[in-house]
């Protein structure tokens, strides 16, 4: 199955068998880790962008092209025919990404890039070959963007490596705007290590190159970087800082360690664990340096090491990592454990998101409004239910259900809601309550652990 996560999509097989043409370059891949391959482009024919639609967000929003999926769903068949045509006649060329800006944090926006409908087929077919080909090479402390991995499996992977491991020293970094900032001369060379086929290659620069539509009509060509919502971006960030980061990590920063070292990385978030602060304070200096080879930037008053371990000189230090606050605390037992949260951050954005979406919708009918909140609430705790959480999905719970009588009441003077019929109105919708999800997800992983 293919699920939607920030505007991107996140690919997984499980549930479902992987296409033959991409079994065999799979197998290519991880047979012989030298392996350049050839003829990907052929692949991009008519009845693999045809398997590829069943993956296309019918509901998202339309590009610069204004083209949705339910007009080019009509003559499906026919577009896509005449799309194999012009990639085998060269005549095919990316449109311009239209960007619309969203909120990110208070009184931040962040951009989106919307590629056009036809673009992000095609991008959904070259992702899935890149996948194919490079699942093989990520290492496994590499978490973002992959099938059966995720930012709930890096958390707990992590926690498990501070619970047990020998770690006393942690370096938390922030790479600045990873999709603004990749450079197309290296991302290329990057791809070439493992793609000998320049036709392929060069449909990917188109990507990378596509002039980018702002709201008042002004169009940016840019020089750097990849489209931040576009299909291909995470797969071609993922490869990025895989030769970036993850290599110099493995081949070069573990080997002159004098103790134990971890990594942990999503996407472009990560931090390192390690056991000597010398070996801690030699990488703090040289990341900077390794990333700027890249063209890559670190935000330096957001890097930073931080004595973390169960003794008591370490007491109440903490660090934030997807989302989550990682701390040391004491068990029911008496026991020193590393204890999880929703960092305050995220809780305190994930309530502003909500008044919001109230405030849009007190005007609906009830019954859509509580299936609404169901949605919203099992989201919520699917990600940050985990074990020792409780108390923060909780404070959520109960700040969500009065913020929602609030807006409700204020949708007219009549029937008002006081907290005894509000309580009769949430028991006959069956809201959620909060839940821990971590028991059950942990048996899932285990049972398609990669």
């Amino acid at each position: 199955m293919i699920r939607a996560c920030k505007g991107n999509i996140v690919r997984t097989w499980i549930g479902e068998t992987m296409p033959t043409s991409l079994q065999e370059i799979a197998e290519k891949a991880r047979s012989d880790k030298k392996y350049r391959f050839r003829n990907l482009y052929q692949k991009l024919n008519e009845s693999f962008l045809e398997s590829c639609w069943k993956y296309v967000r019918k509901d998202a929003a339309s590009g610069a092209d204004r083209v949705t999926a339910k007009e080019y769903g009509r003559h499906l068949a026919e577009n896509i025919r005449d799309l194999v045509d012009r990639l085998k006649r060269f005549s095919y060329r990316a449109k311009l990404v239209l960007r619309k800006w969203i909120p990110k944090g208070k009184d931040k926006l962040r951009p989106l890039g919307l590629p056009a409908l036809e673009d992000k087929l095609l991008q959904i077919a070259a992702s899935l070959i890149l996948q194919a080909i490079y699942e093989a090479d990520f290492l496994p402390f590499s978490f973002g963007y992959r099938p059966r991995a995720g930012a709930r499996m890096a958390v707990r992977k992590l926690k498990d490596e501070l619970q047990f491991g020998r770690y006393r020293y942690i370096v938390e970094a922030d790479i600045k705007g990873i999709f603004d900032n990749i450079d197309h001369e290296w991302m290329i060379k990057m791809l070439k290590e493992r793609i000998d086929d320049k036709r392929f290659l060069r449909l990917i620069e188109k990507w990378l190159k596509a002039g980018i539509l702002e709201k008042d009509g002004k169009v940016i060509h840019p020089i750097t970087g990849t489209p931040q919502g576009g299909i291909v971006s995470p797969v071609l960030a993922n490869v990025y800082l895989h030769y970036a980061l993850d290599l110099w990590f493995e081949r070069v920063v573990k080997k002159y360690c004098k103790g134990a070292v971890y990594l942990c990385r999503y996407a472009d978030d990560f931090v390192v664990l390690f056991e000597y602060h010398e070996d801690a304070e030699r990488f703090y200096r040289e990341l900077p340096e390794r990333l700027g080879k890249f063209k890559l930037q670190l935000s330096m008053e957001k890097t930073q090491i931080i004595r973390f371990n169960r003794f008591p000189e370490s007491e109440g230090a903490s660090f934030n990592f997807l989302g989550f606050e990682f701390r040391w605390g004491t068990s029911l037992k008496g026991k020193k454990i590393v204890k999880l949260r929703t960092s305050r951050k995220k809780f305190d954005q994930a309530m502003l998101n909500f008044t919001e979406w109230c405030r849009e919708n007190r005007s609906n009918p009830i019954h859509r409004l509580m299936k609404t909140l169901n949605r919203k609430l099992r989201g919520y705790y699917n990600y940050y239910g985990v074990i020792g959480n409780y108390e923060s999905l909780n404070e959520f719970f109960r700040n969500a259900l009065r913020i929602l009588k609030k807006w409700i009441n204020r949708r007219s003077q009549k029937h008002k809601y006081n907290w005894k019929r509000f309580r009769m109105m949430l028991e006959h919708h069956r809201i959620e309550k909060p839940r821990i999800t971590e028991k059950l997800e942990y048996q899932l992983s285990l049972q398609y652990s990669f």
